[in-house]
This record gives C-alpha cells, sequence and structure tokens, in this order.
C-alpha cells in the first residue's frame, strides 16, 4: 500500500516532522541517491545546511535489492549475520566491497567537485533516507557520522521496518520515522512513484544548496 505520492511528498510530511530542529542550523545529510531528494527538501525546509553521507549497500549475489552489508567512504564494512546464508562468501564479500568503494570514490569525485563535504563536529546531523529495509546503509551512515562526534545525530525516514529502526537506535540519538512496519516489503512499495535517482540529480541538488559555492578549504 503506498503512504507517499513521491519522495518530495514523503520529504514535506517528514519535515512537519523535525520541524522542531528548524532554525538551529542542522546538518541535514542525504543517503544517496534516493535519500537526497528528501534531504534537500528537509534542508530547505529546516533552513538547514545539505550535503551527503556516502555509503554503499553489499549486495546478496542474484538479488541485488538485499542488502548482505555496507561500507563507507573510508572503508570500514560491516557485514550482516545472514550473509552467507545468502551467498555471500568471503571471496564474493572482498569483490562487492571493492566494488562498492569504486563506486564511492566516483560519486565523491563526482558530488564534491565543487566543494569537499561539510565537517559535522559539534552541529546537529539529520541523516536522511527515503526508508529502510534492513537498515544497512542506515546503520553505515550514523557510524561514519558519529565517528565525527557531531552535537546530536537523528535518524530521519518516511517508513522503515521495525527490525531497521531498532538497529538504528543503536547509533542515533533520536529516531524520526513516520511509519513503522513489521512486515515490511521493499521500499518502492510504499511510494506511489518512485523512480531512480540519478547521479546528475543528486549533483544539481547539492550545487543548489545554499553554501555550495564556498571553497572546500572553508567547510
Amino acid at each position: 500500500m503506498a503512504l507517499f505520492k513521491d519522495r518530495e511528498d514523503a520529504a514535506l510530511k517528514l519535515a512537519q516532522a523535525l520541524r522542531a530542529w528548524r532554525g538551529r542550523r542542522a546538518l541535514v545529510l542525504g543517503v544517496p541517491r534516493g535519500g537526497m531528494v528528501l534531504a534537500a527538501v528537509i534542508a530547505r525546509e529546516l533552513e538547514g545546511e545539505l550535503d551527503a553521507v556516502l555509503v554503499r549497500k553489499l549486495r546478496a549475489p542474484r538479488n541485488p535489492e538485499l542488502a548482505v552489508g555496507a561500507v563507507d567512504e573510508e572503508g570500514i564494512v560491516s557485514i550482516e549475520p545472514f550473509a552467507e546464508a545468502a551467498g555471500a562468501n568471503q571471496e564474493y564479500l572482498h569483490r562487492e566491497i571493492q566494488r562498492q568503494l569504486q563506486v564511492l570514490h566516483e560519486r565523491g569525485l563526482r558530488y564534491r567537485a565543487r566543494a569537499g563535504a561539510v565537517d559535522p563536529v559539534g552541529r546537529v546531523v539529520i541523516v536522511v533516507d527515503d526508508g529502510m529495509a534492513t537498515g544497512a546503509s542506515m546503520a553505515a551512515a550514523l557510524e561514519a557520522v558519529r565517528r565525527r562526534q557531531p552535537a546530536e545525530l537523528i535518524c530521519a525516514v518516511p517508513v522503515a521496518a521495525s527490525s531497521a529502526l531498532a538497529r538504528a537506535r543503536t547509533f542515533a540519538d533520536q529516531i524520526c520515522c513516520l511509519h513503522e512496519i513489521i512486515d515490511f516489503g521493499g521500499v518502492g512499495q510504499y511510494y506511489e512513484n518512485f523512480d531512480q535517482v540519478e547521479d546528475a540529480r543528486v549533483e544539481a541538488l547539492l550545487q543548489a544548496a545554499p553554501g555550495a559555492e564556498r571553497d572546500s578549504q572553508d567547510r
């Protein structure tokens, strides 16, 4: 059953739930690529700052929608307990990790061509995605941000599996989720329109964000 028209609709509803952070110079980090659409809207509505947190899920063999783990841009890896049962042996995981690290490197060059990453130290940081099934990518994103010592770390998603939310709570100070679902399907089933988001759109969102013109040395 669809809960949202599209990512923009979900973002506006999520921004309303996050209104307590409006005007507090929150740093809103989207999980690319779908999460960036929501993050851009939320950053605008909260008068915050926009950036991306670069993580990639590790895909199961023969089932690319299933995450058997995640890796961040620093190369820190988390593996799901069921990974081997899903067919991801050590050899496969090594190859998949290298593939996803290459994607992260390329995206980092593209997304941050005009400005470096925003420093989250001492900031209120809101990490946003368009939904959580296993929560692997969000957990990796939250863990990566936590290492940078934010003042407050918030996980924000429009819809998520109960198990994924439980996992996110181990990393985030607060959780903002509009719909918690026990028997969770794919994220896309909760949207009427869940078109794929291309890298070019993410680049455009980041370039259009306030502060994007600043030199990377100032960030």
